[in-house]
């Protein structure tokens, strides 16, 4: 018996061993890549960089360990602006052959490599340049204490190639150690595990032992202190910045804690937080256990808060389980803006929670009609073929896959969904996906066969066909429909005393963004002066009313509009109002005007989204 079963196991080894030969890799192909990983892979980098803040470059060794899974004579890395040297290869740098190949826009060039059979080791010397689009240089001037330079990065979509050569496609993932020189009065840090405090020498080095795409390689270096939040979260920021972060962020510790109870541990060691300076062209950036942020968030009353629990929530979705292209970018925003949903209801309560739906229904409905219902970039699987991927970052993936995902919830009750999800993140950690797997996933796993079900969720018209599908659920609020109760009576009443009644962020932005199609200037006037959402206000409600304003020709609000649109770089929220000031041939000359004065401070991306508005 013990025989049989010894020759038993014999056999099915050399089964296995034989379908482990036969059977290749799974391609997914990557528009925006020039890497072929399924031939020749990074597994690791080790970079070697200094930061020269005069002129404005970073230098240094990128160090790949390779998987040459074809043992051909090449390994293809995607660069754009960047100057290589030279290329060596393993521990006795042995010099090699590189060849630049034809320059594409948006996508930089090929940088084919020589490489032997064996070969398990590239060292790629180089330098960036001035037009590196990932790195934003600021003088003192433009930062919050305005005393010493800073940088930060910004590598989503396709920009890390502009500060380190990599093969920069979501689908392939990699750990990696940094050791990064900067001026001694400076402090760096990364995604990854990062010093609390500058030392004497501006060496600093890092590891990153989590496996990632090349999108989240993220670096900052200026004048930053850190302070603790709890035992594993805290906050990076400008020392003028600091204690008002901290207090502002005081619930990060809850938030972590509540994102477990739903989908499993944090597995990322520390979550801490950046507060960068204005140029930031994001509401925020989720890179590996250091998330970049707006100082638009810190608003004093701790009323955008929520920005942190999405950001909070690609720890899971995106970082953990990541888009394989991006054309797949819905599987990272639709799912994390879903995440972002149940840690909001977790942490501020089911009233919010429905205020929120309501707030990003309409943001689904007035993007769809931005675009057009029939546009094929209101589909949740996109293809940016030809296009730059920034393109496929607009709100249809975060707000139609949140529908989405709401949907399947309702379908089969959140006691299935959640495990569900929890399943979802589990078996494919560390995984880089696309839909089709999602769609294999979820086939298997929770419709399995049930065609009741299946014809409920209506899958196929979510994902792979334009516009709002009919099964898109309700949403309803109490606390808005006593908005929009006022909201009908106030023009025979009067607004005073409506700053006592409509009071939290969401019931002020449902305010405003309800306000009548046939509001006069002396209404706006009237309703400034009660509330002083022009002077004051977040900047989620300065963002919405200055809409309003110039919808409506506000004149009074135009000013403080001007020092808005100087003030920040997110992209997102300035193309809001460029596009308004846009559709008039005067606006758009003070559109033109305003964006003179603001470009210097914007990020590159920023800059190259409002300049298609404005040509």
């Amino acid at each position: 018996m013990k025989k049989l079963i010894l020759l038993t196991l014999f056999l099915t080894a050399i089964a296995c061993q034989k379908k482990e030969q036969t059977e290749k890799p799974v391609v997914v192909t990557d528009e925006h890549s020039y890497s072929k990983p399924e031939l020749a892979v990074v597994k690791h980098l080790d970079l070697d960089i200094k930061v020269d803040f005069d002129t404005q470059a970073i230098s240094g060794k990128a160090s790949w360990l390779i998987d040459n899974i074809s043992k051909g004579n090449e390994i293809i890395f995607d660069e754009n602006t960047l100057n290589i040297s030279k290329v060596t290869l393993g521990d006795e740098e042995k010099q090699t052959k590189f060849e630049l190949g034809e320059d594409t826009e948006f996508h930089g060039k090929p940088l084919h490599i020589t490489i032997e059979p064996n070969t398990t080791k590239v060292n790629i010397y180089y330098s960036t340049t001035k037009d590196a689009v990932a790195l934003q240089w600021l003088t003192p001037e433009q930062t919050a204490d305005k005393k010493k330079p800073f940088l930060f990065s910004q590598g989503e979509s396709i920009w890390s190639r502009t500060w380190i050569p990599c093969q920069d496609t979501p689908g392939v993932r990699f750990t990696y150690n940094a050791k990064v020189t900067v001026p001694k009065d400076l402090l760096a840090v990364m995604s990854a595990v990062n010093p609390q405090k500058k030392n004497d020498t501006g060496i600093y080095t890092f590891k990153q032992d989590k496996a990632i795409p090349s999108y989240l390689m993220a670096i900052a270096v200026g004048d930053i202190e850190f302070q603790a939040i709890d035992n594993r979260t805290g906050v990076y920021a400008e020392p003028s910045m600091l204690k008002k972060s901290a207090w502002e962020f005081a619930e990060l510790g809850k938030m972590v804690v509540a994102a477990e109870k739903l989908y499993g541990p944090y597995r990322w060691g520390r979550y801490d937080v950046l507060v960068l300076p204005p140029s930031f062209p994001y509401g925020g950036m989720e890179n590996p256990n250091l998330t970049f942020l707006t100082p638009g968030v810190i608003a004093g009353d701790r009323s955008l808060t929520s920005l942190l629990a999405h950001e909070l929530g690609h720890s899971w979705s995106g970082n953990l389980v990541t888009n394989a292209t991006w054309d797949d970018i819905w599987l990272n925003e639709g799912f994390t803006t879903y995440v972002e949903h149940r840690i909001g209801e977790a942490i501020f309560g089911k009233k919010e929670f429905e205020m929120q739906n309501v707030i990003t229904n309409k943001e689904l409905t007035d993007n769809v009609a931005e675009y057009g219902d029939t546009s094929p970039d209101t589909r949740l699987k996109v293809s940016l073929k030809g296009r730059n991927p920034d393109d496929g970052i607009s709100m249809i993936p975060y707000v139609k896959g949140y529908a989405f995902l709401r949907v399947i919830e309702s379908a089969v009750g959140r006691e299935k969904f959640d495990p569900f999800i929890k399943n979802y993140f589990d078996s494919h950690a560390f995984q880089s996906i696309t839909t089709e797997d999602f769609v294999k996933y979820i086939n298997e796993n929770l419709i399995k066969g049930d065609k009741a079900l299946a014809d409920k969720i209506k899958l196929e018209d979510w994902i792979y066909k334009p516009g709002i599908p009919s099964n898109i659920l309700p949403v309803s609020s109490p606390d808005f429909d006593a908005i929009d109760a006022i909201q009908k009576s106030w023009r025979e009443t009067g607004v005073a005393g409506l700053n006592k009644k409509i009071t939290t962020t969401a019931e002020k932005q449902h305010f405003i963004d309800n306000l009548p199609a046939d509001i006069t200037v002396v209404e706006m006037e009237a309703i400034d002066k009660e509330f002083n959402f022009t002077k004051g206000g977040n900047f989620i409600i300065k963002r919405q009313w200055f809409v309003q304003a110039l919808i409506h020709k506000y004149k009074p609000a135009y000013p403080a509009i001007e020092q808005f649109l100087i003030g920040i770089s997110r992209t997102g929220s300035v193309m809001m109002l460029y596009k308004e000031m846009a559709k008039t041939p005067e606006g758009k000359v003070w559109a033109k005007k305003v964006f003179d004065k603001a470009k210097s401070g914007y990020h590159a991306t920023t800059i190259q989204a409002v300049e298609g508005v404005l040509k």
